[in-house]
């Protein structure tokens, strides 16, 4: 494999560059091999919220019913906890036969900027991992299962996730913990991760049909994968914490994840702007729209924000 430098993030302000974020990429083509990279493509990273296409899928498998797609599209978000989230999660509850208190997810209050409504009181449901959460819950339910365990490691739930999850990325997991959320989480390199996104259109394409006609419920206002999914046909990306993303280009099978060496979000979001254009995936949307819909959050506030701008190229194989 060829030496590549990773992407650059910069935030300058006037002449003067103020923040630099360094970004790994592995892109992996449909038949799982490495196609494309920046930077450490065998960078290991834990899947956290990336996963969830993979995990509400598992839960579909195992007798889950969404009351509808909405359901669905929450149960793969990392969402805001805006009003139209709120009550997409509470149907999935509602259909089974619980309520929020059956959660165990933290509590959490909505995150919004700018003119968004303003928050309402806190509660387990504005996690922004409810809707998984209330999907894994569901799926105990249709099995029997007793609902207090649905986030154990070891019990039968969990297990399948991590068995699908494994295959998918064509390996046992390189580690496993807790996600912020409190189910298991597991750990890949990019390009792994990428492998894996790269087969979601064939092994998860009711969850991604369901992201993509319900954008807004996969993350929300000012949010990029509501954005990109909204402008761009076919293409399904998903963040994960720790400046994680992953996703998937539908017509060409075309997988990738990318994490940002710090962390952040900034970065990574810049930066799978550039990995999409650099692959063809914005079509004919330019990169200043999707732009246009994040920096509310990427640069949050009145004032003058400083220009965000990715440097650097993909290596191909």
């Amino acid at each position: 494999m060829k030496a590549s430098g990773p992407l650059v993030v910069e935030a300058v302000r006037g002449n003067v560059v103020e923040s630099t974020h360094l970004v790994d990429v592995a892109v992996a083509g449909p038949d799982g091999m490495l196609v494309a990279w920046a930077g450490e493509p065998e960078t290991v990273a834990f899947l956290r919220s990336s996963a969830k296409p993979i995990q509400a899928t598992v839960c579909l498998e195992l007798g889950w019913e969404p009351p509808g797609e909405p359901q669905l599209a929450v149960a793969c978000a990392s969402h805001n906890g805006e009003p139209r989230h709120i009550e997409a999660v509470r149907a999935t509850l509602g259909a089974a036969g619980l309520d929020d208190s059956a959660l165990r997810c933290p509590w959490a209050m909505p995150s919004v900027v700018g003119n968004a409504r303003p928050p309402e009181p806190t509660g387990r449901i504005y996690h922004n991992c409810s809707g998984k959460h209330a999907a894994m819950l569901a799926a105990s339910v249709a099995n029997g299962w007793a609902i207090h365990e649905y986030m154990r490691v070891d019990n039968e739930l969990q297990r399948a996730i991590r068995a699908r999850i494994e295959g998918l990325a064509g390996r046992a997991s390189r580690a496993v913990a807790g996600d912020g959320c409190g189910v298991p989480t597991f750990a890949f390199t990019l390009a792994e991760s990428a492998r894996l996104f790269a087969s979601l259109p064939g092994e998860a394409p009711r969850a991604l049909a369901a992201m993509r006609a319900n954008a807004f419920l996969v993350a929300g206002s000012n949010r990029i994968c509501t954005s990109v999914m909204s402008w761009v046909p076919g293409v399904v990306i998903k963040v994960g914490a720790e400046g994680l993303m992953c996703g998937v280009m539908g017509e060409s099978r075309i997988g990738f994840a990318l994490k940002t060496r710090d962390g952040t979000a900034r970065g990574r979001e810049i930066a799978a702007v550039r990995v999409l254009e650099a692959l063809g995936g914005l079509g004919h949307i330019s990169p200043e729209r999707i732009l246009k819909d994040i920096l509310p959050r990427l640069s949050p506030g009145p004032g003058r924000h400083p220009e965000l701008r990715c440097r650097g190229e993909l290596t191909r194989a």
